[in-house]
Formats: structure tokens, sequence, C-alpha cells
């Protein structure tokens, strides 16, 4: 049978729109009869004659949307997966974005940045005894492609020499885009992503990702490339164009880090430090700071290499996932260490566990996002008040999925905050960039100068104005310095963590992931939003529904839509709850990265009044706990319900 006959006679048995269906298969007549899709051309006829028409219907209905700044997704064969086509054509629509936006310039620089990633296809999707042209790509292979194309196009690119075992981390590039002055930026990097998955952000001369309209813009020009200029890797290089990073930023970017200490540094063997970078690249950022700060540290050897295989990482190299941090407390509980710290990959993020004795004997609590967010505000707040350093008008940022505790730790410094930013911290950099080129976001009032922190629920952290992306090197030195500040006062931070609840208001938050895979998971997740949009619960987990924000509704906050990229940011929904002294919030919307809708759920208390006794204190610690079960369950049980399923075997289980 013909190969196309063959995918239309497949495809006619699998359930999903025709439409899509017919795009893939002329997207597949494509790769199979254009010269430049020649190399794939082996894998594509090998999953036809072996009727693997799933995945070929999921690799190919359409081109890898180019959302958040760029794409980010399995690599493979097709255009809805990561491989040298879908780069070059992203990086092609960032040649004419660049140039559309600063025309007339003919020195254009960006700078690139990857991640220790390799694809080895451990989802074992391809016949590995045919060619196959993304079989061991790295993150640096894209990137040296990716730097023919900017070459090809008259842009200069700076990009780590080929010998250097260093790595240039996600809050460094943001930091070195500023210190060289370049016009925007690249990064390979799929950050905690399974191995088999990559992905490209561009940053623009800010050293943030773009925000709507912007991204839109970009958008458009990459789905309007018809043809990719390049050059090899090779003629790059002896054009001219591309630059070689030498030490400078990178000495210039940890010297940042180290001015953000907010307390005299440890003495010798004061505290015990764990580090681990879960085979990233975050001793070149995290790591190198605690070091350059007086902190001696015991790094958990086996996960000290890059490698993006992540071979000794338990479940996912993502500190937002306890188990990860096994070998870190292993080794914490050996030398009696006060607190562990992990940073991702890409080393944007960082988690940790803390000791919950100062003796460094206790056991180890894990840290969750939420609370690091408190945590390091509350600490950063304290301090500078305390020193009489605290700007007249300071400013926290932050989203409307982290914990309210922050607002109301902001409110007892008077400072401002913004809270109710949409998830991803260009928006943080947006807020930052407004405050700088206005000196106004909506009704907060300063400037760059009075900014103090901005944090985000999942373990993203920025603490200094001099980045426009989340960095785990100053977030580690806060979590370092507040474990230390406590030792010296002979407590720890789980002490400080039932204190700050007391006294703000014990507040639990919780997220649960609806998996979605595929196209008919695409779909379903649509469904889901706009059946809870048009049909929203009046009563969630007992508690009654005060309000319903839709943020796609242009009459509300957000106006009207930036573009499309804005569009799909704002697929975002919020349900307020309220009932016997419990407030409550569910938001939901689809992640952009992965295929998942996300439920962020928060219930808390009031304020507890000084001296109240720790049996009515856990009394109502245990009503929370008990209420957010009960909200998890009645929304997961509602929302998958909107798609004819039900919630598997624990799907409603928290993390504690």
């Amino acid at each position: 049978m013909d190969p196309l006959a063959a995918v239309r006679a497949g495809f006619a048995a699998i359930d999903a729109d025709p439409a899509l269906k017919d795009k893939a298969a002329g997207n597949i007549q494509t790769w199979l009869t254009h010269p430049d899709f020649t190399a794939y051309r082996p894998q594509i006829e090998w999953l036809i004659a072996n009727t693997k028409f799933s995945t070929l219907l999921d690799s190919f209905y359409q081109i890898m949307p180019f959302g958040t700044g760029g794409r980010r997704g399995a690599v493979g064969v097709g255009p809805n997966r990561m491989n040298l086509w879908t780069l070059g054509a992203s990086v092609q629509g960032h040649c004419e974005y660049l140039k559309q936006k600063f025309p007339g310039k003919t020195d254009l620089k960006v700078v690139l940045a990857y991640d220790v990633r390799q694809f080895n296809d451990k989802r074992g999707n391809y016949n590995p005894a045919l060619p196959n042209p993304v079989l061991g790509l790295t993150s640096r292979n894209f990137c040296e492609f990716a730097a023919g194309v900017y070459a090809a196009n008259g842009i200069h690119s700076h990009i780590l020499p080929p010998d250097t075992k260093r790595f240039v981390s996600t809050p460094e590039l943001s930091f070195t885009i500023r210190h060289l002055h370049a016009h925007g930026g690249l990064n390979m990097t799929a950050s905690h992503n399974p191995p088999d998955d990559n992905g490209s952000k561009f940053y623009d001369e800010r050293g943030a990702q773009p925000v709507p309209p912007e991204d839109q813009i970009m958008s458009e020009l990459v789905d309007q490339v018809t043809h990719i200029k390049s050059l090899p890797w090779a003629d790059a290089v002896k054009s001219g164009k591309v630059h070689f990073l030498d030490d400078a930023p990178h000495r210039a970017y940890i010297e940042l880090c180290k001015k953000t200490s907010l307390i005299a540094p440890p003495k010798q063997d004061e505290i015990r430090v764990v580090y681990t970078p879960l085979h990233g690249v975050g001793h070149g950022c995290a790591g190198e700071t605690l070091e350059a700060a007086g902190f001696k540290l015991h790094i958990v050897k086996e996960q000290s290499e890059p490698n993006g295989q992540f071979p000794n990482v338990t479940k996912t190299p993502n500190p937002e996932v306890p188990e990860c941090m096994d070998r870190a407390e292993k080794l914490a509980k050996e030398v009696g260490a006060d607190v562990v710290i992990a940073t991702d990959p890409d080393a944007d993020r960082l988690g940790g566990l803390a000791c919950t004795t100062a003796d460094g004997k206790g056991a180890y609590r894990f840290l969750t996002g939420q609370e690091i967010a408190a945590l390091l505000t509350w600490f950063k707040l304290s301090r500078l008040s305390s020193q009489g350093d605290l700007p007249a008008s300071p400013i926290v940022i932050t989203t409307e999925v982290t914990t309210g505790q922050i607002t109301r730790v902001c409110r007892h410094f008077n400072s401002q905050v913004v809270n109710d930013l949409l998830v991803g911290f260009k928006y943080h950099a947006d807020v930052l960039w407004q405050l700088e080129s206005t000196g106004q976001y909506g009704e907060i009032k300063g400037t760059t100068a009075d900014f103090v922190i901005a944090t985000e629920e999942s373990h993203g952290i920025l603490a200094t104005p001099h980045l426009r992306d989340k960095d785990s090197a100053c977030a580690a030195l806060l979590l370092a310095e507040l474990s230390l500040h406590l030792k010296r006062q002979k407590r720890t931070i789980p002490e400080l963590l039932t204190d700050l609840n007391r006294q703000f208001g014990y507040y639990r938050n919780e997220l649960l992931n609806l998996v979605m895979t595929g196209l008919e998971g695409k779909q379903n997740m649509a469904k889901m939003l706009d059946t809870l949009r048009t049909n929203p619960p009046t009563v969630i987990g007992g508690l009654p529904v005060v309000s319903v924000e839709d943020l796609r509704n242009e009459d509300g906050k957000m106006g009207p839509f930036k573009g499309d990229t804005d569009k799909a940011a704002r697929n975002f929904l919020i349900f307020r709850l309220r009932g016997d002294g419990v407030e409550a919030k569910v938001c939901l919307r689809p992640s952009g990265t992965e295929p998942k809708a996300k439920a962020y759920m928060e219930v808390c208390s009031p304020p507890m009044k000084p001296g109240t006794p720790d049996a009515e204190w856990a009394k109502t610690c245990a009503a929370i706990d008990a209420q957010v079960q009960k909200v998890a369950t009645d929304f997961l049980t509602m929302a998958l319900g909107t798609v004819g399923q039900t919630p598997p075997p624990g799907g409603d289980k928290l993390s504690r």
C-alpha cells in the first residue's frame, strides 16, 4: 500500500477531528517528499510500516506551538516535535523579529545558553537500526545549529567555547544579556522535563522572556517562516559572527549574587549545608555563590556531574518532588546538616529540606515552593527592616497561585505587593520593566530600587532587579542565610514556619495535576475549561463559591486580548470560596509546557491570637487540612466529569 494511503487508513481508526487528521497526513506527505526532510524519511517510513499511527498523528497534526516565548516538548521526528527544523524555524523567526524591532541595527547580537540534555530515545519511539537525525542531539548541538542560523542572517551570537566544561544557567543567561548589552538570547533547555524532551526559550534585550503583545509578534513571524537560512557550525565560526564567552560575565554574575547577602558570613563549621545540582548546571550558579559567601558545602557526589540522563535521581530532577532529594537527605543525616539545597537542571529554581532540630540530629522536613516563597519574603523584609535598609516604598511581586500568606506578610511590613500575576516569571520581569520605565505598575508606585523579592509557587525566586528571570543562586544564598540566622538563635526553619502560620494564618496550598496526553488530551482539556467557564460550580468541597473570575473575560481586569498568546495564557479560572471562618480558592489552567491541566487549591485560617493554646492551634490546622482534601476530591471529580472521566485511584492524593 502507498505510505500515504496507509497513513489515512490508520488515522481512520483514531477518534480525532478529521481536519487534524488531514493536516497530519499533509505534513507527513511533505516530510516524505521535500528534500529538506530527507534525513527523517527512514524513521517516518518505519513508523508507517509498523502502524504507529497514534504517534504519527501526534507528531504531525500541527507545528509545535510557539508559546510562552519558545517551544518545548519531546525531541523527535515531525513538526510537533523538537528537532533542528522546529528550532531552525523558531530562530529564523527570531531573526526577523530582531531586525523588525531594531531597524537599521547592523551589529545585532544574542547570547546562547544550553543545558545538559542529550536525546537517547529512552521512550523507544524509533528504530535504533535506522538512521535518525535527532538521535544523540545535545542542547549544545541545538545551540550550534542556532548560531549558524543567526550567522546566516547577519546576527552575532555569543556562546561558550566548545572545549569548556562550564555552562550558562538560565539566570546567568538573563544577567549576561544585560551585561553584554545584547539584543536577545536563546536558552536550549527543558528544565526538569523528562530526559528525552528539549526546548527553546527566547529572551529580549532586558534579559526576560517577552510578554504580550511582543511574544505574539514573534510567534507570528515564526509562523510565517518558509525558508530557514543557515550556515554549518564551522562556517558560522569562520564568518566572525560567533563569539566565545570568556569568564568576565560569569565572575560579575557571582559577585552580584554575593552582594545580596543579608547577614554576616558563617564561621568555620558554624552551619552545615548539603547541596545537590541534581546532575544539572547549578554548581556553577548556586553552588559557586554559596561558596563565595563563605558556606562550606557538602555536595552529593553521585549527582554532581552534569548529565542529561539524570542517572542518579529518583523520579525526576525537580525540586518540587521530595523523592529527588533522597540522596541529599541521606548525606544530610550523615553530616548532621542544618539545611539541604537542591537546584533543577537549568538552575533557575531551588528546593530544600530543613532539619527539625538546631543540632542537626533531627528529621528533615521538605519545604514546598509555597513555604520557600513565604519564608524568604519574610526573611528579606525582616532583615532589611531591622537593619534600616527597607526602601520607603518596598515592592514584592508574586502570582495569583502563590500563597496568600505573602500578602499578609507584606502588609505587616507596610510593603506594596503585586499578587495577581499570571504564571510565568516573564510577568514578574514585566512588572520590573514597567517600574523601571514609568515608575508605576497599576496602583503600585516605585522604581526597581524599591524591589525586594519576587516569588512563584513552583520554587522560583528573584532577589535582585539586575536579573529578569528566576534565580536559584540568590535564592540559595537567602535560604542558607535564613538557616544560619535561625541557628544563631538556636532555632530552625520548621519552627519559623509554625510562627509564621500562627501570626499570619495557616495556609495549606496544594496542586493537583490532571494529566491529559496527546491530541485527545488537548481536546479534553479545552472542553473541561470551557464547560467550567460556562457552567461553574456553586459549591466545592462543601464551601460556597462566592465568586468566579474568568481571566479570558475581556471586560474584566485584564481587558482586551493582546493576541493569541495572551488569550492562551489567560485560559485561567479562579473560584473563590468562603464558609465557617475559612477562606479558600481554586485556580485551574492548562500547563504551558506539559500535557496536563493544573488545579491549585488554597485553604487558610485567620491569624491566631497570641497565646492561643497548642491544642487549639493543632485543631485549627487539622480542620484546614481536612477541608483542603475535601476541596481537592470534589473539584477533581467535578472537573474530570466534564469530559466523561472519573479520577484514577489516588488521583486526589495530596502532598501530605
